[in-house]
């Protein structure tokens, strides 16, 4: 299956370095081996390959050169701009890591202007649109999530042995190259807790009471696993809204099959993902500022998601796993959501309304395959 973002991909590696991030087994790797006939192909987890990177002894000849999880070396960004200042392109160069996402976007003056980086996601409704029918792909995604390798096996048990795998490589691997810590297990009791948590607001302090740790603590291991893409955070936005909630954000997983509640967080889980591949790639192909939040108030009323762009909302989303009728969450904001589009999805709804007021309740696999967040 080709992925979405290969076409920017191909127009940008002819004269900048491709710095691709994302979410361990997302399908970095092969997406860098698609990208030409031919490639060479160094890893820094290869002593081997370290030593050929050290002496930059690649394959001139190759139209492609994939350095993979280089950020794990010494000084990485210095190095790359010798390589590009010194060598330029051709070769084409691929940079893929999927840890520390903001090492990739904010890697400050030292690269400036030499590379376009870009935010590979599983799979989403969108993504295979023209090759799956949307209901079918939303139902495999909160059966199996969207990780390419159990969404095309579609099976619950495999999907089950891989999630185990996956996750104790991020925690047994991956996080010891980000921090050292000891208490591994407490991450792993925090992930457990989490996933019957998503879509409602967290309490630093109530997780802290829950594992018998400081705030502060939960504060830290949250971000380690949002860097190791196991999480994302969706905070509310209050700018211009009465009463609203200024902390507490929501946490959801990339791996929508990780969501132990009922059928609404697992669909919930599903539209976060699919809106932030979407504003990511906004941000990654048009330079747009995008931001996806929440809306909650005191009194809690709540819009499950809200859509940012350059500082106002263009969009709002309630979120329901069967109930079709009009949310009332939509007239609790008032004037301040009223410029934004405002879009209630549903598990399942045969025939989509519209109001005179604007408001939209629509299908949910059907509207995330065609979703379009352009202001």
């Amino acid at each position: 299956m080709e992925r979405s973002i290969k076409a920017q991909i191909l127009k940008d590696m002819s004269s900048k370095i491709i710095l691709i991030s994302g979410p361990r087994q997302a399908g970095k790797t092969w997406l860098s081996k698609s990208l030409a006939p031919d490639y060479d192909y160094l890893t820094y987890d290869d002593p081997g390959h370290r030593i050929r990177l050290r002496e930059r002894s690649w394959d001139r000849r190759k139209p492609l050169v994939i350095l993979d999880e280089l950020h794990k070396m010494p000084e990485w960004k210095a190095y790359l701009k010798a390589v590009f200042d010194v060598d330029g392109i051709p070769p084409a160069l691929v940079v893929t890591g999927s840890a520390r996402l903001d090492a990739f976007r904010k890697v400050g003056d030292s690269l400036a202007g030499r590379f376009f980086a870009h935010r590979l996601h599983p799979f989403d409704v969108r993504e295979l649109a023209s090759k799956m029918e949307p209901d079918e792909t939303l139902a495999r995604i909160l059966k199996v999530g969207g990780f390419p390798e159990p969404f095309l096996a579609n099976d619950e048990v495999f999907y089950a042995r891989w999630r185990r795998t996956h996750l104790d490589a991020i925690l047994r691997q991956d996080l010891l190259d980000l921090a050292t810590l000891t208490d591994i297990l407490g991450i792993e009791t925090l992930i457990e807790l989490l996933r019957s948590r998503v879509g409602s607001p967290i309490s630093y302090a109530n997780l802290g009471a829950d594992l018998k740790k400081d705030p502060k603590t939960i504060k830290v291991w949250l971000g380690l696993l949002e860097n190791l893409h196991v999480i994302f955070a969706v905070r509310p936005w209050h700018r211009n809204i009465a009463r609203a909630i200024l902390k507490e954000p929501k946490y959801y997983f990339h791996d929508t099959g990780q969501v132990k509640t009922g059928g609404g967080a697992r669909l919930e889980n599903a539209v976060a993902c699919s809106l932030r591949k979407e504003l990511d790639f906004l941000e990654d192909t048009r330079g747009l500022e995008c931001a996806l939040h929440y809306l909650r108030n005191k009194e809690g009323k709540e819009l499950d998601f809200a859509v940012a762009q350059a500082g106002r909302l263009s969009h709002c989303f309630d979120v329901k796993a069967g109930d079709s009728s009009r949310s009332p969450s939509f007239a609790a904001f008032g004037e301040a959501i009223l410029d934004a589009k405002r879009v209630q999805l549903v598990g399942s709804l045969p025939n989509g309304r519209t109001y005179p007021d604007g408001l939209e309740i629509r299908d949910a696999a059907t509207y995330l395959a065609d979703l379009d967040l352009l202001a």
